[in-house]
């Protein structure tokens, strides 16, 4: 293996996310419908704090 393979080049989840919102309303979790911290206006999947934290889980990289 070479010596630049870092360990980005093997956990390839996004990163990206949402912006957070200021204040009600809240986008519903598309798993559970809970309150999420995204505005309700934002276009795309949008997941509660528990949710988010499962996915992650269930993503990530096992060395």
């Amino acid at each position: 293996m070479s010596d630049d393979v870092t360990d980005r080049d093997y956990c390839l989840v996004g990163t990206d996310r949402p912006p957070e919102a200021d204040g009600p309303p809240y986008a519903a979790c598309v798993l559970c419908q809970e309150p999420t911290e995204y505005p309700e206006s934002y276009k795309g999947i949008t997941l509660c704090p528990v949710c988010e934290w499962r996915e992650a889980e269930r993503t990530s990289c096992s060395g």
